[in-house]
């Protein structure tokens, strides 16, 4: 199957304040770019392969130019909405567990949302034009990012880095993107209809997308050098929660001891990052973490197989085509045929 055909639609009026406050650098870079409808702002561009708005772009060339890797950095990849928060906090919570007790009342994850724990290379660090002392940080420093493995900045592929990468069940993926974006879109914005936002997310058009190629970007890197980036799935980690929080440990050179395991570390952990306890917790449900995006957005339903309640049959089978074409042959591979009708 060959790519999808994307043509623009130079009708779509610019949102002045979407290239306000963007270098020239970038304003001059996106005006020669393809454009495409996007799905919160005005328009999504394509940025070295992929599709992105035009801060996040300032962002991702700053990041380029300025970041210098640690080996000892760790840094967490996906793919907007496909288990962000919840790695971030299993993360945090294994890597931290010496300084701060999982069983403290007191610990940053109760007072804290992830997001501001572990901070996003393009929305935080290096959005607004800034270009942050990461030197000052402890080792070792955690970071996250929606960006593409062949776009992160040549610091990180040079350096004794490791990446874990989480990926969902594109057809999950794409039901939560369209609920969180739609939350997100101004008050003079009506909210896209499903259909359109399933068309544009199958042409590959989403940020950061298209989605086959940021997985595959990940998968292959994880293929070729395991013991520098870990790839899993939200579908196993939230079967076998436990599991996957002993393997992330390992990978990340901190594995449990057999005293912390008896003790029940793992399951306190898997406790304190789970949905449920991090949706309830207060400075979840209120605040802005990311951006001006309400963190209370961040939080839906956290479930497996949500799609089956939105999509037709025949959009399941158009997607469960591309995913086959695309990462098939690749050896990934996503639970889907058992439950199309």
């Amino acid at each position: 199957m060959g790519s999808p055909q994307i043509t623009e639609n130079p009708t779509i009026a610019v949102d002045e304040d979407e290239e306000n406050g963007i270098s020239a650098e970038c304003k001059e870079l996106i005006h020669g770019c393809r454009k495409e409808k996007g799905w919160r702002t005005s328009f999504l561009y394509e940025f070295q392969g992929f599709w992105c708005q035009p801060k996040e772009i300032d962002a991702i060339l700053s990041f380029q130019k300025h970041y210098l890797a640690r080996d000892s950095d760790v840094i967490l990849a996906t793919i907007p909405k496909s288990g962000t928060t919840w790695i971030k906090s299993l993360t945090f919570a294994i890597m931290n567990r010496n300084n701060v007790p999982v069983s403290d009342g007191n610990h940053p994850l109760l007072a804290s949302n992830p997001h501001d724990l572990v901070p996003f290379f393009e929305y935080k660090l290096y959005a607004n034009n800034q270009n942050p002392n990461l030197s000052i940080l402890p080792k070792p420093r955690i970071f996250a990012t929606h960006i593409p493995f062949s776009s992160l900045s040549e610091s990180i592929k040079s350096s004794d880095y490791r990446i874990v990468y989480v990926c969902r069940n594109p057809l999950d993926t794409f039901i939560s993107s369209w609920h969180y974006i739609n939350q997100l879109r101004r008050e003079s914005r009506p909210p896209i209809p499903v259909e359109e936002a399933f068309d544009m997310y199958c042409k590959g058009v989403i940020g950061y997308g298209p989605f086959w190629e940021h997985m595959l970007g990940y998968w292959k890197e994880s293929q070729e050098r395991p013991s520098k980036v870990l790839f899993m799935t939200y579908e196993d980690m939230k079967e076998d929660a436990m599991s996957h929080v002993k393997m992330l440990a390992n990978f990340l050179g901190l594995p449990f001891s057999v005293e912390e395991e008896k003790q029940g570390l793992i399951e306190e952990i898997v406790k304190l990052c789970s949905f449920k306890k991090l949706k309830d917790l207060e400075v979840n449900q209120n605040g802005k973490s990311i951006k001006n995006f309400e963190n209370k957005h961040l939080f839906r339903k956290g479930e497996v197989g949500d799609w089956v309640n939105y999509l037709s049959p025949s959009m399941v089978h158009q997607l469960s085509k591309i995913m086959d074409e695309k990462l098939g042959d690749f050896g990934l591979k996503f639970k889907v045929c058992s439950t199309v009708p």
